[in-house]
């Protein structure tokens, strides 16, 4: 501890220097927090997924739509205890793509394939006997400034209503839930089929609750095969691999992700070493000194690296920091990332890359200043 002076004082030394590298490594962390977050926005959905649920979509893509009249059959399959539909609505919200799922579902059926979703008893019971009423998740009804009881128009954008462009809403719960996305807005999928223009008894895709986990991909095979050679044949799969393969039709978030903060934290790595590579060549005498004076080689490596792990790890810290009070502040009010959150796993791996970026950076001058000889520093000088 009586050293931190003298460590302090040689990292102001070049005040400019040391300022933009300070700069550099805080902006850095900022950007790795942003990063972590949209990673993990993008990959929430795959993380949650339940084991015991199956997705059964159109075998051409999700934009087919299936026959209402698969349910029972479906049903029916031995291994399948439960199974409910869902229908994307879409639509626009004040002239604006709506900004949270917009979904037609069986209200009894949907609540009971995912149990992690809570509603208060009096509100379901409003939800179930109103035809157009619907359950909003918390975040989407603080985002918008809804409460029970507001009557919300949905302009449509794929579903047409048979009068004019624009269904209307009743927002009759609002429900929380953990491990699960809490910005949907759920509908009576008879109130969408018997008001739509056309495409009646068709449905988006099925949802399967199954009784053992183990056998899921017997199940599906099992479900798949009823259908095959029909004019809408199915194609089902663990909603983990549903919900991954959903994702990836954007891309593969999470390498590019990664590639993007190798690179980042690369170009930390190689600024921060020539901060500390430039410092100390410019100490070479007081280095030498300080051995003299009796500091041993061990201490003068301990110096260096504490000095540059010292710098990593405020400006680090610094910028993790802010960075995440940004994205709390951003909360759900992305479009097309509703769970910006920076988790606490994500912090705990910055605050590790900080001291690591600093031990690394500090490295290789710290080894030549323990390797320094005094007759060779004099000599230079």
């Amino acid at each position: 501890m009586r050293y931190l002076p003298l460590i302090w004082r040689n990292l102001f030394r070049k005040k400019t220097r040391t300022f933009f590298t300070f700069l550099t490594i805080f902006v850095s962390f900022v950007l790795f927090a942003f990063l972590v977050a949209v990673r993990s926005a993008f990959s929430m959905g795959v993380e949650i997924a339940s084991a015991e649920r199956l997705m059964l979509m159109h075998k051409v893509s999700l934009l087919q739509l299936l026959p209402i009249s698969y349910e029972q059959q479906i049903q029916s399959t031995p291994g399948v205890a439960l199974v409910t539909h869902n229908t994307w609505f879409g639509g626009t919200y004040q002239d604006k793509p709506t900004q949270y799922g917009v979904i037609a579902v069986d209200p009894e059926k949907f609540l009971s394939v995912y149990p992690e979703i809570k509603v208060k008893p009096e509100d379901l019971k409003t939800w179930l006997g109103d035809r157009q009423g619907v359950l909003v998740g918390r975040d989407t009804a603080n985002k918008m400034g809804w409460k029970i009881g507001d009557r919300v128009p949905i302009k449509g954008t794929i579903w047409m209503p048979k009068q004019g462009d624009t269904w209307f809403f009743n927002i009759d719960a609002i429900y929380d839930a953990k491990n699960f996305d809490q910005t949907g807005f759920y509908f009576r999928y008879d109130y969408l089929d018997e008001n739509r223009r056309g495409a009646y008894g068709q449905v988006g895709w099925y949802v399967v609750r199954i009784k053992d986990p183990n056998q899921a991909a017997q199940v599906s095979a099992a479900i798949d095969q009823q259908f095959a050679n029909s004019a809408a044949e199915t194609k089902t799969s663990p909603e983990k691999a549903w919900m991954q393969g959903f994702a990836n039709q954007i891309g593969d978030i999470g390498t590019i992700m990664v590639l993007i903060l190798t690179a980042t934290l690369f170009i930390m790595l190689i600024v921060s070493a020539n901060t500390m590579t430039q410092a100390v060549r410019e100490r070479t005498m007081e280095l030498a000194v300080l051995k003299t004076l009796g500091f041993s080689n061990g201490l003068v490596l301990a110096m260096v690296l504490i000095e540059s792990t010292v710098l990593a790890i405020v400006g680090g810290s610094l910028g993790l920091l802010v960075g995440a009070i940004m994205i709390r502040g951003l909360g759900g009010n992305s479009a097309f990332l509703p769970p910006f959150v920076i988790n606490p796993n994500a912090m705990v791996l910055g605050a590790v890359l900080c001291v690591a970026l600093g031990l690394l950076a500090g490295l290789v001058p710290a080894t030549s200043a323990m390797r320094l000889r005094i007759t060779d520093a004099l000599r230079r000088n």
